[in-house]
């Protein structure tokens, strides 16, 4: 019996170190997010991120998120892919068209889950379909158009006297969503203004402008870094008493008009989830595109009465959130 015991206590002694070797060395996955937006705006974009790894089962001891933010200067983005690529991350996050490009220009092997909502990715030759993306890039992109003639309408709607708005976009997002903008700007009679800026720092300027051009009112085309810049915007269009609307929910919530678009945080929760799978052995070229599946109409009465916009009971009964 003692000669068993000892036998037992050895194979247990000699098993030990090695299982806790194999637990030491348990592969830790890295992923890069590549982002054009600002610091401030990172952390809630990545725990929402991480809440979809989360879901499949892969949690921060296992990931390690490797953060690359441009703070709004787009000239970053190329040399913040190439250092991503050449540290051979398992996975990078891009996220706006101008983030793809890039990441895509570094690497034809690394994974990419890209967030777009500016860009169609087969038109813009990302992907070779939504089912099948056919290389390293799948992702979640929006289907834009639709949401040029959504916004317009819902200004139209809510200011029937509408004649004139002005446009803010980020050309770094490409063409697609102003043209799309415009093509509903010529079914609607309505006349656009538009205002390029490339920097949080040209967002000042492009409200002041369009106040002294005397537009009727403003719509901001999606870019990170006007999405970062919410309360920014709310706070200036205020101030030169605009009504305005945007893609980004929030914009609405922190004082601007109205706003319509996709929820932001469960984007990048989706984007979690599909990272997940090629973190686990799936394959981008297979995995296929996905779209937003939750839609928010935001309208802030408040701003609409400092405004002395009399909203409609139509477009009120609409909303999904009514700021009162």
């Amino acid at each position: 019996m003692r000669r068993r015991e000892f036998i037992a206590l050895l194979c247990a002694v000699m098993a030990s170190p090695s299982s806790a070797q194999g637990q030491q060395t348990a592969k830790v996955r890295t992923v890069g997010f590549l982002y054009p937006g600002t610091a401030a705006a990172a952390p809630p974009r990545i725990a929402a991120f991480l809440a979809g790894l989360r879901t499949r089962g892969l949690r921060e001891p296992d990931v390690e998120i490797v953060s690359r933010v441009t703070g709004g200067d787009a000239t970053l983005l190329v040399p913040m892919a190439n250092d991503l690529a050449k540290r051979k991350v398992d996975l990078i996050l891009a996220i706006s068209p101008a983030a793809i490009r890039a990441a895509r220009s570094a690497t034809e092997t690394i994974p990419i889950v890209a967030g777009d909502l500016e860009s169609d990715p087969v038109d813009a030759g990302l992907i070779a379909s939504v089912a099948r993306p056919g290389g390293n890039i799948t992702g979640t992109f929006l289907d834009f158009p639709e949401f040029g003639k959504k916004w317009l309408e819902a200004l139209k709607e809510a200011l029937p006297q509408v004649k004139s708005v002005g446009v803010v976009w980020d050309p770094a997002t490409g063409a697609m969503q102003l043209r799309a903008v415009e093509t509903a700007a010529q079914n609607l009679k309505l006349k656009l203004e538009t205002w390029e800026v490339r920097s949080p720092a040209d967002l000042e300027k492009s409200v002041l402008s369009a106040k002294q051009r005397n537009v009727d009112a403003l719509l901001f085309l999606s870019s990170p870094f006007i999405g970062a810049n919410t309360k920014l915007l709310a706070d200036l269009t205020l101030a030169q008493r605009l009504p305005a609307i945007t893609l980004f929910t929030d914009f609405a919530r922190d004082g601007g008009l109205m706003a319509y678009g996709p929820n932001l945080m469960a984007i990048f929760n989706q984007l979690g989830v599909q990272a997940a799978k090629l973190l686990q052995g799936e394959r981008a070229a297979e995995l296929p595109i996905e779209t937003p599946t939750k839609f928010e109409f935001v309208l802030n009465l408040r701003t609409a009465k400092t405004l002395g916009v009399n909203i409609p009971q139509s477009v009120l009964l609409r909303a999904d959130e009514v700021i009162e």
